[in-house]
């Protein structure tokens, strides 16, 4: 199922009551999808999916280089 995000907003609760039985339900914005809503894995939490961020993050050179305590702290000389 498809609704607008204003849609979505008039109809939230129930929006959830079909998302609690299994359905998925597709928030668009100008008619682009933004957002879903489906039901709550059935442990409470997610799946932990090791590397899914592989590529999405990237890290500036010397990132890790050291740094004084007063820059740590925040505080000039």
């Amino acid at each position: 199922m498809k609704v607008s995000t204003a849609e979505a907003k008039n109809r939230l609760t129930e929006l959830i009551r079909l998302a609690e039985g299994g359905e998925r339900v597709t928030i668009t914005r100008h008619g682009k999808a933004v957002a879903q809503l489906g039901p709550a894995p059935a442990n409470g939490k997610r799946k932990v999916i090791l590397g899914g961020m592989r590529g999405r993050i990237k890290l500036l050179p010397g990132w890790d280089d050291p740094i004084t305590e007063e820059e740590l702290l925040g505080e000039k000389r």
